[in-house]
């Protein structure tokens, strides 16, 4: 039974508002701060375990999900990566206290490092730090590197024209919908054209067998860390989603060693 605090917080402008469902559990530091992927949410298997654990060893745990996701509102479509940027990063201030692990799965791995880069831009005084960061699958600049470049022509010229293209998923039948301002948005945010520094060791975890995000991806994601303390770990015969019991039991271990 999941006993933690499930709140709502509002997040953007009046203008475009929405509002973000959050659960957090109480505990002590560094507590767990967990990033979803693309389409996915915080009821998934990882973040669940992740909080259970927490709940175990008296950590402090907070997840949410992002607008169009889960159990918050907003539009799917309507999302970019700038987007959800703004709703993690309100989340981290307003429902974290102290140091944090952020752990962040595919999509979430890319926020996690844009999150990381942003407190670092902007200050924060007083408020949540960064322990440590567990990536799994981390799909950095996967709108650039792992959608818009791989597409056909013709499909890139739909989206150009469009505005969209809805994209098969083994995940769900109805597919995804990739949006131009997904793709053009999301150039603001590229990382892997130079060097990424978090400021706190960084675990990385990646399937080999990964057919969304390659393990080459993870790699060339690690040669870009020019000073913090990285380590990656490549799963032989682990998919994208590494949610098996001894991927589950690799990804707490990575967790733990922050205390």
């Amino acid at each position: 039974m999941d006993d933690s605090c499930l709140k709502t917080l509002g997040v953007g402008t009046p203008e475009a508002a929405r509002p973000i469902a959050v659960r957090t559990r109480g505990g002590a530091s560094p507590g767990l701060f967990w990033l979803g992927g693309f389409k996915s949410d915080m009821r998934g298997t990882k973040a669940e375990a992740l909080d259970a654990w927490a709940a175990k060893n008296g950590r402090a745990s907070v997840r949410f999900d992002y607008s169009g996701h889960g159990e918050s509102g907003g539009t799917f479509a309507e999302g970019t990566i700038g987007r959800w940027l703004e709703e993690s990063l309100a989340v981290f201030r307003n429902c974290c206290t102290g140091p944090q692990v952020a752990i962040g799965s595919s999509m979430g791995g890319w926020i996690a490092l844009l999150l990381a880069r942003e407190l670092a831009r902007q200050g924060n005084e007083g408020g949540p730090t960064l322990a440590g960061l567990v990536l799994i699958a981390p799909a950095v600049d996967f709108t650039e590197e792992l959608i818009w470049k791989r597409m056909p022509p013709a499909i890139q010229q739909q989206i150009t024209d469009t505005g969209s293209w809805t994209r098969p998923s083994a995940y769900d039948p109805a597919g995804y919908p990739i949006t131009r301002a997904l793709i053009e948005e999301g150039r603001n945010h590229l990382l892997l054209g130079g060097m990424i520094e978090t400021g706190c060791p960084v675990r990385i975890l990646q399937g080999v067998k990964d057919e969304d995000v390659p393990w080459q991806h993870a790699v060339e994601l690690t040669s870009r860390f020019a000073r913090d303390d990285v380590v990656l770990t490549l799963v032989k015969d682990g998919d994208h989603r590494l949610s098996r019991p001894e991927d589950i039991d690799r990804l707490i271990a990575a967790v733990a060693e922050f205390r």
